[in-house]
Formats: structure tokens, C-alpha cells, sequence
């Protein structure tokens, strides 16, 4: 399967993708912390706003 930049992504590719857990990408999205939308009871993410989000430092420093 060929990588686009607008591929839709599930929680666990979208976790893989970032190189974090998925408890962690799961706890982010619920947060609101990443861009994300939830399709019936899962969540989709965009590729490419994730890499948007990456590269505009959106994250959230909590403490």
C-alpha cells in the first residue's frame, strides 16, 4: 500500500506513527491535546494534520 500524506490513520497507526503508546495517544486525544475524530466508537486521524501538529509545536506542556 503506497503512503499518502492524507492517509487516515486508527489510534494504534496513528500512536505508531508518533512513536508513543497507545494509553498516551489515547489519553491525548481525549484531552483534545491532537487533532482527531471519532467515527462511531474509534478515532481517525489525518496524516497530515498530525504532521501539521508536529510541526506547529501544538503540544501541550502539562506538569
Amino acid at each position: 500500500m503506497e503512503e499518502k500524506e492524507d492517509e487516515i490513520l486508527t489510534l494504534q497507526e496513528a500512536a505508531d506513527f508518533l512513536r508513543v503508546g497507545r494509553n498516551a495517544m489515547s489519553k491525548m486525544v481525549n484531552n483534545g491535546e491532537i487533532p482527531g475524530k471519532k467515527v462511531g466508537r474509534e478515532w481517525r486521524f489525518s496524516r497530515q494534520a498530525l504532521l501539521k501538529w508536529l510541526e506547529n509545536g501544538q503540544a501541550k506542556n502539562k506538569k
